[in-house]
């Protein structure tokens, strides 16, 4: 009896030294980057001019009122994450944010106008650049640290997915732009070298702190968003923008493949859809879109309105258009953007029981 006894106490404190470790924690993920990915931190920040906290953004997605994200709809890292079978990870900002919630669905840092640099975007007031996610990121590791402990808090960050999307506000909201001083000191050439050592840096950071898995976005054609159009007086693409878009795409992926020889266990890529966007751009009706450069959200001919507002007309079927605002892809647009990376990844689901999120259903226009 006593050995019994005392087997069963053994059993049961080794099953409970297993759940501290953190074997039973989900896979979640953790991402960084700009309003591309934002789903509501900074629509929490008091004095931050980039917003998406006004109808009509978020009019397809749930309760149809703006949650912070810069679409009508659904952001790439949503739904390649529902693809993956991951929860979507709340905001930092959240008041909600709890510990628990990491543990069940990770975090998203991901601030408008924030870029690689920390001086990009500056003229938007607040918003997180990388290395200020990263920071915050930081401090979550704190916090899961006191919640679970040290080797159970490790193995829950090392089973993480991390995706790291920025780079377009580094050149559109600074290096593109002769009020900030990136613009003169460097040309076009050094300024991709200072970018990309600049997230080597934070990448090895992030390694450090338990990134094994990882996926850097590309940038797509950022010369053929309708802001860029509307400032030419052909309306057509800035082709030096689009350039310098190639020329990061690739300094990135090489980037990638170099951290990922050098840095144990790393499983780095780098999306890059440059090409299929570029194509639906060029040729949208072969994709089924009927409009690719203006925004579905806009001032009719008052031109660039910059945001989505309540006085904003609303175009007659969103799905048609790839962009929603003057700078953000429509749901569709990121919808077939992100099957394009799931496609070239052949990523997998980590959690077969669940199936992806449906693509929204979308409401007719508010009359305008």
């Amino acid at each position: 009896m006593k050995f019994t006894a005392l087997a069963a106490m053994m059993a049961a404190v080794t099953l409970f030294g297993l759940l501290i470790d953190g074997h039973d924690c989900k896979i979640v993920q953790f991402i960084f980057g700009d309003s591309l990915s934002d789903v509501g931190n900074n629509k929490r920040m008091g004095r931050s001019l980039a917003q998406a906290n006004l109808p009509w953004y978020g009019i397809d997605m749930g309760n149809g009122l703006p949650n912070g994200r810069f679409s009508n709809g659904r952001t790439v890292a949503d739904i390649i994450g529902d693809n993956m079978g991951l929860p979507r990870p709340p905001a930092f900002l959240d008041p909600s944010l709890t510990d628990d919630m990491i543990l069940e669905k990770g975090v998203n840092y991901a601030s408008g106008g924030g870029g690689i640099l920390n001086e990009t975007g500056g003229y938007f007031i607040q918003r997180f650049s990388l290395y200020k996610q990263i920071d915050l990121f930081q401090g979550t590791q704190t916090l899961i640290k006191n919640k679970i402990g040290a080797n159970a808090a490790e193995k829950f960050f090392q089973d993480a997915r991390y995706v790291v999307a920025l780079g377009s506000n580094d050149f559109i909201n600074n290096y593109l732009m002769p009020v900030y001083r990136d613009s003169w000191t460097y040309n076009d050439q050094t300024f991709i070298e200072y970018l990309m050592g600049t997230l080597e840096r934070q990448l090895n950071l992030l390694h450090s702190l338990g990134a094994r898995q990882l996926i850097v976005f590309g940038l797509g054609p950022m010369g053929c968003i309708p802001l860029q159009r509307v400032l030419t007086t052909t309306y057509s693409c800035q082709e030096r923008s689009n350039k310098l878009a190639l020329s990061f795409n690739k300094a990135g992926s090489k980037l990638m493949e170099d951290l990922s020889s050098k840095l144990p266990n790393a499983s780095y890529r780098f999306g890059d859809a440059y090409d299929v966007v570029n194509d639906v751009i060029s040729n949208p009706n072969d994709y089924g879109f009927s409009n690719a450069d203006s925004p579905c959200c806009s001032f009719g001919r008052i031109r660039p309105a910059l945001t989505c507002v309540p006085a904003s007309i609303l175009c007659s079927d969103r799905s048609k258009y790839v962009f929603w605002d003057e700078y953000h892809p429509s749901d569709s647009a990121n919808e077939l953007i992100a099957n394009e990376l799931i496609k070239k990844f052949g990523l997998s689901r980590v959690d077969e029981t669940d199936a992806p999120s449906p693509a929204p259903a979308f409401a007719p226009s508010p009359e305008g």
